[in-house]
């Protein structure tokens, strides 16, 4: 039976799609690749936890060239879930300075990449204006 499989690790498909970060356990940091040790405090626990579906955008820019094949232009974003920095493009907004701003509020959004030959789906994620 053909399934739905995340682009990344982090990403948490089911009802209620979200991110999901490793903290370290000593001094909160934040991290979503895997670590032996905490880039802040050298500690060497994690927990696995929910990251807020919404934020805010701290930083982007409009990428008018890229690698053969990737559709420009697109922005580029870290967008400010409560408190956890995530870099992820702007979906579902016009490329362009008079619709994306710093300080727009977004939410998390997916979408397909596509099929494989077993009918597998890979699943992306984006932020998209609240509004």
């Amino acid at each position: 039976m053909p399934e739905k499989i995340p682009l990344v690790d982090y990403l948490v498909l089911g009802d209620e799609p979200h991110l999901e970060a490793n903290q370290c356990s000593s001094c909160g940091a934040r991290f979503f690749d895997r670590r032996n040790a905490c880039a802040s405090c050298s500690g060497t626990e994690f927990t696995k936890v929910p990251v807020a579906t919404t934020g805010e955008v701290r930083a982007y820019t409009i990428v008018s060239f890229a690698a053969p094949g990737i559709p420009v232009p697109f922005v580029a974003s870290v967008v400010d879930c409560e408190g956890t920095s995530v870099r992820a493009n702007l979906v579902n907004v016009e490329p362009d300075p008079e619709h994306v701003k710093l300080g727009m509020k977004v939410r998390l959004a997916t979408y397909s990449l596509g099929t494989d030959d077993d009918g597998n789906e890979g699943i992306g994620f984006g932020f998209e204006p609240l509004d």
